[in-house]
């Protein structure tokens, strides 16, 4: 039997590559089915007729469960832990259910009509049911950073592979999608669904190998119930909106999440139809964005870490974001290739942000385990409803634009709502979110953070 010290000692000291590793491949599940999501889902609702306020409709019923599913699953996972079974159990659901979201509505398959209310009801509760598996699986894998180790150092490693592998994800997604899109013609509406079908598949296999792996070798945390002789006391959900870095890290964090699924979602739009760039641009460009964020990702898991890096970095992330929607907001369709360099500074911005901002929640909970679920899952909350008001209220106003759509694309450059979305909106977001990270007041751990990362 290892001693308390020892015990307690063994927590402390950085974790090894291979647990890192494990840990980090846990959510790639989520993260290539949630780039197939915010990336195609508009795009592939409004190819197969739906209205851009039908597919608005259907992206917020998912975000909405989304959220709420959040919070629940946090306060669930709180009290009663098991944190593979709540993982394994979203997952599943998130393999069932997104093959339904791209494959077609099935209501209208069962009742026999094609009714745009049918299918808009069709696809909403599968969009649902989507979000609620995956929120389960991202608040299980998320809070376990805290209860795997006391190191401070390995939590923001955790947080920097989980991010890596997100990048990972979204490639081999975009590879799929380059390779359908390429090879494939879509003259009808089958030809759509077919497309998306396969690349909705290719993600679920890919996906599903790693979560195999994620399960198998990795084991259930053992800090939440506490060393032999210490055990952490639950923390009541009021504990936390008492302190003041709570809504700033909630802050922080939930801008950082607008800034990147809002100008995801309409990055497609914008290099098809307001920079008219060729269909594997839809492909081509989001993979750069994410080659540039997970080699970002890589270089930062070697980093020692403390407040005072946590904040500059993000603010180092979030003023290259400036930068880079005020070049997408004035970018003429006659300079389209400039698109390919901003997509590179993006990815930057983009991995600088989530590392960071991920890092802060750890800093947040500390060693308040048994809130650590709670803390995630009401982040994710906001970040969820938050992202589902803001995608609504812009795909209903590029609705409203649509009818315009000969006359906006006539002038070299027209400030149309997706020009908004994928550059103004997450630029002032993050503006926000370096002038509330300034503001804030990281703990600085009682050892300096000098060890390496990785053994």
């Amino acid at each position: 039997m290892i001693s308390d010290v020892e015990d307690e000692e063994y927590y402390n000291r950085p974790l090894g590559r291979w647990p890192v590793f494990v840990y980090g491949v846990g959510h790639m599940l989520n993260d290539i089915t949630s780039a197939c999501w915010f990336t195609y889902l508009l795009v592939f609702l409004t190819d197969i007729g739906l209205s851009p306020g039908d597919a608005a409709i259907v992206m917020l019923s998912g975000q909405v469960a989304d959220g709420f599913m959040t919070a629940f699953s946090g306060e669930l996972i709180d009290r009663f832990g098991h944190f593979k079974i709540w993982h394994g159990a979203g997952s599943l659901l998130v393999a069932v259910s997104f093959s339904s979201v791209f494959g077609g509505c099935i209501p209208c398959k069962i009742f026999g009509t094609n009714s745009s209310a049918l299918e808009t009801i069709g696809y909403s509760i599968f969009a649902a049911i989507f979000n609620i598996g995956w929120a389960a699986t991202q608040v299980s894998h998320m809070s376990m950073v805290n209860c795997m180790t006391l190191n401070p150092t390995s939590r923001v490693v955790l947080a920097s592979c989980r991010n890596a592998f997100t990048m990972i994800a979204n490639l081999s997604l975009y590879a799929v999608a380059f390779v359908v899109f390429g090879l494939g013609k879509s003259r009808t509406h089958a030809d759509i669904e077919s497309q998306y079908r396969w690349i909705a598949y290719s993600s679920i296999f890919i996906g599903c190998c790693f979560v195999c792996i994620f399960l198998t070798g990795t084991k259930e945390p053992r800090l939440k119930d506490g060393f032999p002789g210490k055990v952490y006391a639950r923390v009541e959900w009021t504990y936390w909106f008492h302190k003041v870095l709570y809504y700033q890290v909630a802050l922080v964090y939930t801008l950082t999440r607008l800034v990147t699924n809002v100008s995801q979602s309409f990055l497609a739009f914008y290099v098809i139809n307001d920079l008219q760039m060729a269909q594997s641009s839809k492909a081509l460009v989001p993979a750069i964005i994410y080659i540039c964020s997970f080699i970002i990702s890589i270089i930062l898991q070697e980093m020692a870490w403390t407040g005072h890096r946590l904040k500059t970095f993000f603010s180092i992330g979030g003023v290259l974001w400036i930068f880079c929607g005020a070049a997408v907001l004035f970018l003429p369709q006659g300079s389209s290739s400039y698109m390919y360099i901003i997509s590179i500074v993006i990815g930057i911005a983009n991995a600088l942000m989530m590392v960071t901002g991920i890092g802060m929640q750890s800093v947040l909970v500390g060693q308040d385990l048994n809130g650590s679920a709670f803390v995630y899952g009401s982040l994710s909350f906001m970040d969820k409803m938050s992202c589902g008001i803001v995608l609504y209220l812009l795909e209903s106003y590029q609705s409203n634009e649509s009818s315009n759509i000969g006359e906006l694309h006539s002038s070299i450059l027209s400030f149309s709502i997706t020009r908004y979305a994928v550059g103004v909106v997450p630029a002032i977001c993050a503006l926000i979110g370096v002038a509330v990270t300034y503001s804030m007041k990281l703990a600085t751990p009682p050892k300096p953070l000098i060890e390496p990362l990785l053994v």
